[in-house]
């Protein structure tokens, strides 16, 4: 027995986290995001199957996704810039205002209800499969990027977003630079640079930020899921890993094979059904 699961279990456990890695893998380079969107759904059923209380089970599933994005994400950054489509100049800009924003998102983590992450989940990803599935090219803020501070403002607000939602920004920073003009591929290659912004900071936030109730709950391997940080678990995160970064290159050349429509279109029904999933869980 294995926090309280038999031999069976563990094996089925362990399965379908290497298959989610492998899911995350694939997404993250095929949309530009850390795979956070898939994992958090299928890490809330594997936690809620383990016994993981009500009350701490999705910023344990928000935080450990961070924890699987950080090398995924960096996986995914690196293939999209062997592409020459990432604008570094973004990043650069970002980078400051987006760990910031991290920072801001892990320490309204610590004291957030967890209704709070499945509303924000929900509300992020349906805007976005709206813009994608329904959206014309029409639908512009402006022709290209703002500068100053308005820009670092949009990034506070990825930041935090993404800290709150465990995934690596790139669904919001898609959504974001496509409303000002840019091309979706162009999106996508940059935003897997956020990950690693996001993923590092975030997932030691979320160490800090689940301290006190791993330490209230003594004995059972911190939140009933054996060898946990806070909220990050580690035994989930070291299992994950190996095959999201093994399948996240694939995902990269299918996407720089695919017709903008079409990559819209399937990143717009991924989104779509992720959020119909947690509005069923809130009720």
């Amino acid at each position: 027995m294995i926090a309280g699961l038999s031999m069976v279990d563990v094996a089925w456990l362990v399965m379908a986290l290497l298959v989610a890695g492998g899911v995350t893998g694939f997404l993250a380079g095929l949309f530009g995001v850390g795979g956070g969107a898939v994992l958090v759904p299928v890490l809330y059923e594997l936690f809620r199957v383990t016994g993981v209380p009500d009350d701490v089970r999705m910023p344990l599933c928000v935080g450990t996704s961070l924890a699987i994005i950080i090398p995924t994400s960096i996986r995914s950054y690196r293939a999209h810039r062997a592409t020459r489509t990432v604008d570094s100049s973004v990043l650069r800009n970002w980078a400051v205002p987006v760990v910031a924003g991290v920072v801001l998102g892990s320490l309204i983590a610590r004291y957030a209800p967890a209704e709070l992450f499945k509303i924000v989940f929900v509300v992020i990803a349906g805007i976005s499969a709206i813009r994608l599935l329904f959206g014309r090219d029409s639908w512009r803020f402006a022709n290209d990027l703002p500068g100053g501070a308005v820009l670092r403002g949009y990034g506070v607000l990825i930041g935090v977003l993404s800290t709150l939602m465990g995934i690596g920004g790139g669904q919001l920073s898609n959504i974001f630079m496509t409303f000002y003009g840019r091309p979706i591929h162009q999106a996508i290659a940059t935003s897997s640079g956020l990950g690693v912004l996001i993923s590092i900071p975030g997932a030691l936030g979320y160490i800090y930020a689940g301290w006190p109730a791993a330490a209230a709950n003594p004995g059972v391997g911190a939140l009933q899921f054996p060898f946990a940080l806070g909220y990050v678990s580690l035994i989930a995160s070291l299992i994950v890993m190996p095959t999201s970064i093994f399948t996240a290159p694939m995902g990269v050349r299918l996407a720089h094979k695919m017709p903008k429509r079409k990559l819209e279109i399937a990143f717009g029904l991924f989104l779509l059904l992720i959020s119909a999933r947690f509005v069923a869980s809130l009720f």
